[in-house]
């Protein structure tokens, strides 16, 4: 019992560090690049650096699935992504950054599912979202560097300067270390006859040949175009209506989370599967009425009603389906299954996201009294409200009901 107890302290330990490197920079790296010197037209290419990251979350975790021990895996991707984030402190061209910047999420966005997996592997399932909750205080608390550095030190910029990088990369240098420490997890595939779908990490895809698994992620997929675009450009909203601790306002979210995140197995033990993830779009409709409101009258009790309803969104519709995946798929692909999930949800979603969303905004500024041009942000909260409304007609037509949370494994 005593080593069971220090086993889920230690996969605690893992998901706190792993999930603050990615918020220490990106919640506000918009913000930052937005004041490098031809930086803003960079910003919609920055807030698709998630995605960018999620298309090599397969590939990466079939070497977890195939060769290595899983924690190996997680300790080099989290070294490497260590090295380019103190690189990228010392670059300011914009271009540059970002190229980086897209180097680092290619193996720290892998990380998640990575993570995700040896918690699974080494817990049952009921037990996930406590030690994924840990996580979201990890994110949360990412935003320590930045209270720190204005109320401390006085660095009233810190949010909009290059320490994000190197704080980020002393996170990650952490997160490497940690994961050297969690129970070993040797690749279930190893020494199996391997194919070119294997090879590309792809072989998760044939889960897909299940109905309602094929009909779940196109539900994700439509989902993640107003959910992440939240995560990419929320802050530029933030900044634009006047906000000043852009990391710790965002993060308000995932403060949230703890709560959602510890009742999702009650959730789907009394709604079931289907009713928990309606609930979870429905929360995402909600989100961006409430910012819509807020844009429209100017009044900013909205916005925090937006932004606290974060964490029910997350947990449902991304480790809600976490959950839902490691039992529906066999042991030598599940590290790969981790990786289609967050592929569809922030590598596919987050590429539309942007795409989508950027072209909306950008079609939307208007320019003010003095020439200066302005987001217009309400026209792309109608948009993001509009499809998260189709999203959960989509679901409410085609998901089938009745998927319970799975019983515990051993």
């Amino acid at each position: 019992m005593e080593t069971d107890r220090k086993r889920t302290a230690g996969l605690m330990a893992m998901m706190f560090v792993q999930m603050m490197v990615f918020p220490v920079w990106f919640t506000t790296v918009g913000p930052y690049v937005r004041t490098l010197q031809g930086g803003e037209a960079w910003v919609p290419y920055c807030g698709a650096l998630m995605g960018a990251g999620m298309f090599a979350s397969p590939l990466v975790c079939m070497f977890a699935d195939r060769f290595f021990d899983s924690r190996t895996v997680l300790a080099a991707c989290n070294a490497v992504s260590a090295a380019v984030l103190a690189a990228c402190f010392h670059v300011r061209d914009p271009a540059v950054l970002t190229l980086l910047l897209a180097v680092d999420t290619v193996f720290l966005m892998p990380t998640w599912s990575v993570a995700a997996a040896i918690a699974m592997a080494h817990a049952p399932a009921s037990s996930f979202p406590r030690i994924r909750a840990c996580g979201s205080i990890g994110w949360a608390c990412s935003a320590v560097f930045s209270a720190v550095a204005i109320k401390c030190f006085g660095f009233d910029g810190f949010d909009t300067s290059p320490w994000i990088f190197a704080a980020a990369a002393a996170v990650s240098a952490a997160g490497a270390a940690t994961a050297l420490a969690m129970p070993s997890t040797p690749p279930k595939a190893k020494g199996t006859p391997m194919s070119v779908a294997d090879a590309l990490g792809l072989r998760a895809l044939s889960l897909l040949k299940n109905r309602d698994v094929a009909v779940l992620f196109a539900v994700l997929l439509l989902a993640m175009v107003p959910f992440q675009w939240y995560l990419a450009y929320n802050t530029i909203y933030l900044a634009d209506s006047g906000f000043q601790y852009l990391n710790l306002m965002q993060n308000l979210g995932q403060a949230a989370e703890l709560a959602f995140m510890l009742a999702l197995p009650l959730m789907m033990r009394r709604l079931g599967f289907k009713g928990t993830l309606l609930a979870g779009i429905g929360a995402l409709a909600f989100r961006y009425a409430c910012f819509y409101a807020a844009a429209a009258t100017g009044m900013h009790v909205f916005d925090y009603g937006g932004i606290l309803v974060h964490g029910l969104i997350f947990c449902i519709l991304v480790v809600g389906v976490q959950m839902h995946m490691a039992e529906i798929a066999p042991p030598e692909l599940r590290n790969q299954a981790q990786g289609l999930v967050m592929l569809v949800t922030a590598g596919a979603g987050g590429f539309l996201s942007v795409a989508v969303f950027d072209a909306i905004l950008a079609a939307s500024r208007t320019a003010g009294p003095d020439g200066a041009v302005r987001n217009e942000w309400t026209v792309p909260f109608a948009w993001a409200l509009g499809l998260s409304a189709a999203a959960f007609a989509l679901a409410a037509l085609f998901c089938r009901g009745g998927v319970k949370a799975a019983p515990d494994r051993p």
